[in-house]
C-alpha cells in the first residue's frame, strides 16, 4: 500500500557518467526534485563515477549541463562518488571486522563455472550454497601467503520485505538473497557498497530510481541494516517504453535530453512532458508550470505501469509552449537554430516580428527557424508543380507588377495599409482578392500555407516583399506555359 510522505526529505539523483542523459534519467531527476521542492529538505546531485573504465568526464559535464537546461535544480553537488573511495573501503573493512562480511579466495572463473552449470540444470545459483567461508586459520594462512581475495557481505536468509512507494509491498525470498562482493580483489569497492555508503553519509531518506534497480534493493536494505543506519523509503519507477511498447531505444527515436534539445524541443515542454510520463496531478491538467507541479506533486500519484513515450504528444505540448512563452524566451532558445541557418546577423526587430507571427504554427524551434528563411533570403526556389495554377494565368504577372507598384508607394507599410492596397487593386481590375493573395503568398514564402498574408507582408518588410514579388514575376514569365 502506498503511503503519502510528510516532512523534509533528503533525496539524490545519481547518474553514471557513461553516456548522455537519457530521458528516463531526466524523469527520475524531475521526480526527486519535485518531491524535495514539495516537502522541503535537500536534493543532491551525485555522479557515480567509480567505474573508471566506463566513466567519462565529458559526460559528467554534459549531464550537469542537460539537467540545468531542462530546469532541474539541486541543493548540493555535483558530488563525485569517486571522492569517497577510501571511506567506502574503510566501511567494507568495518563489516569484515564485525563478522558481517568475509574473505573470498575462490577464483572468479570457478564461481562462473558453477553459475553456468546451474543454468544448464535450470537451477537457481547462489554463491553461498556452493562455497562456504573459509575458517579463520585458513584465512590467516592465505593472507600471509599473499593470495588475492575479495570481500563478500553476508546476506540474511530470511525474506526482505520492502514497502515500495510506487509498487506497494515487495517481498524478496531466500532465492534472491545471495552473499555479494563489496570489495574486489584489487581493493576497489563495488557499486552496491559505494551507493549505500554514500546514502548513509548523506543521510538520504528517500530513494526514487528506475525499476532496473529493484533487484538491487534487498542488497542495499541489508547493507543499511548492517551499518545500523535508517533504511530509506524506496520508490522504483517503471520503464519508459517506445512505440509498440518496446523499450525506448535509438531505433524508436530520440532517447537523450540533448537529442530533443537539438530537435528544437523547449526545456519547459520536455520537463512538463516527462513529469506527466508516470505521474498525474489528478485533475486532468496537462500544461503545468514547474511551480504548479511542485504544489500538486505527491508520490501517491506515481504510476506503477510502464509509460509509453508519445513523440506526437510531446510535439503538441512543445507547440503549446511555443505559443505561450514570452517572446524574449522563445528568441533566446531559437538563437542556435537561427545561427545554424546563417541568419545570426539579421535585423533583430524584423526577426522578432517574424517569430511572433509564425510561432503559433510551429511545433519545434527547428521548424520555426525554417519559417524565417524567406524573410532574409535574397531569392527563393519555386516548385513548378506547386505553382501550376499560377503559371496557367497568363495575365497574373501583369497583376503582380501592378501590386508591386502599389506596395512601393505605400507611405506606411503596415498590415491594414497592405490589405487596403491589395483589395483596392483587385477591385479596380475586376478580380477577386484571392487572385492576388494566393500568388503573393507563394512569391514571399514558396509555400501555399501560412499566417495572415497581410501580417506576413508587414513582418517581411517592404524591401524583401518587393524583391520576392519581382523574382516571382520573372519566374512566371520565364517558365514554359502550363498546359495539358
Amino acid at each position: 500500500m502506498k503511503t503519502e510522505l510528510k516532512g523534509p526529505v533528503r533525496v539524490r539523483f545519481a547518474p553514471s557518467p557513461t553516456g548522455y542523459l537519457h530521458v528516463g534519467g531526466a524523469r527520475t531527476a524531475i521526480y526527486n526534485e519535485l518531491l524535495r521542492q514539495s516537502l522541503g529538505g535537500c536534493h543532491i546531485l551525485r555522479i557515480e563515477d567509480t567505474d573508471k573504465a566506463r566513466s567519462d568526464e565529458a559526460m559528467t559535464s554534459q549531464i550537469v549541463a542537460a539537467l540545468r537546461w531542462i530546469g532541474v535544480e539541486w541543493d548540493e553537488g555535483p558530488v563525485l562518488q569517486s571522492a569517497g573511495l577510501e571511506r567506502h573501503r574503510a566501511a567494507a573493512r568495518q563489516l569484515l571486522a564485525e563478522g558481517k562480511a568475509y574473505h573470498d579466495f575462490v577464483p572468479p572463473a570457478e564461481v562462473e563455472a558453477r553459475r553456468q552449470e546451474a543454468q544448464r540444470k535450470k537451477e537457481n545459483f547462489r554463491y553461498k550454497d556452493c562455497f562456504a567461508p573459509p575458517p579463520k586459520a585458513e584465512v590467516e594462512r592465505r593472507l600471509e601467503a599473499g593470495e588475492p581475495y575479495a570481500v563478500r557481505f553476508r546476506m540474511p536468509e530470511e525474506p526482505i520485505v520492502v514497502r515500495d512507494l510506487v509498487r506497494g509491498e515487495v517481498t524478496f525470498g531466500r532465492e534472491h538473497l545471495d552473499d555479494l562482493i563489496i570489495l574486489r580483489s584489487d581493493g576497489t569497492p563495488t557499486y552496491h557498497m559505494s551507493v549505500v555508503c554514500d546514502d548513509v553519509a548523506m543521510a538520504i531518506t528517500h530513494v526514487i530510481r528506475g525499476e532496473d534497480h529493484l533487484s538491487n534493493t534487498p542488497k542495499h536494505v541489508a547493507l543499511f541494516r548492517a551499518f545500523g543506519a535508517p533504511v530509506p523509503a524506496f520508490g522504483h519507477l517503471p520503464l519508459i517504453l517506445g512505440p509498440g511498447k518496446k523499450r525506448l531505444s535509438k531505433r524508436t527515436g530520440a532517447t537523450s535530453v540533448e537529442e530533443f534539445r537539438a530537435r528544437g524541443i523547449l526545456p519547459q515542454a520536455l520537463y512538463n512532458y516527462l513529469a506527466l510520463l508516470g505521474w498525474s496531478p489528478g485533475d486532468g491538467r496537462e500544461i503545468m508550470s514547474r511551480e504548479e507541479m511542485i504544489a500538486a506533486f505527491t508520490v501517491e500519484r506515481l504510476g506503477s505501469s510502464a509509460a509509453v513515450f508519445d513523440h506526437d504528444k510531446l510535439a503538441w505540448m512543445n507547440a503549446q509552449y511555443m505559443s505561450r512563452l514570452p517572446l524574449p524566451e522563445i528568441l533566446a532558445h531559437l538563437q542556435p537554430f537561427v545561427d545554424r541557418l546563417g541568419l545570426g546577423g539579421v535585423d533583430g526587430e524584423r526577426l522578432a516580428g517574424a517569430v511572433d507571427l509564425h510561432r503559433t504554427r510551429a511545433k519545434t524551434l527547428e521548424e520555426l527557424a525554417g519559417f524565417l528563411v524567406p524573410y532574409f533570403q535574397d531569392s527563393l526556389e519555386y516548385d513548378r508543380e506547386a505553382c501550376a495554377r499560377f503559371l496557367a494565368q497568363e495575365d497574373l504577372p501583369d497583376h503582380l507588377e501592378a501590386l508591386i507598384g502599389r506596395l512601393r508607394r505605400l507611405p506606411s507599410f503596415d498590415a491594414d495599409s497592405i490589405e487596403a492596397a491589395l483589395r483596392g487593386l483587385a477591385d479596380e481590375r475586376g478580380l477577386k482578392a484571392g487572385v492576388l493573395i494566393h500568388p503573393t503568398r507563394m512569391a514571399l514564402t514558396a509555400s501555399k500555407a501560412g499566417p495572415s498574408l497581410f501580417e506576413l507582408v508587414a513582418a517581411m518588410g517592404q524591401s524583401a516583399t518587393l524583391r520576392h514579388l519581382a523574382n516571382f514575376v520573372r519566374f512566371l514569365r520565364s517558365a514554359p506555359t502550363a498546359g495539358p
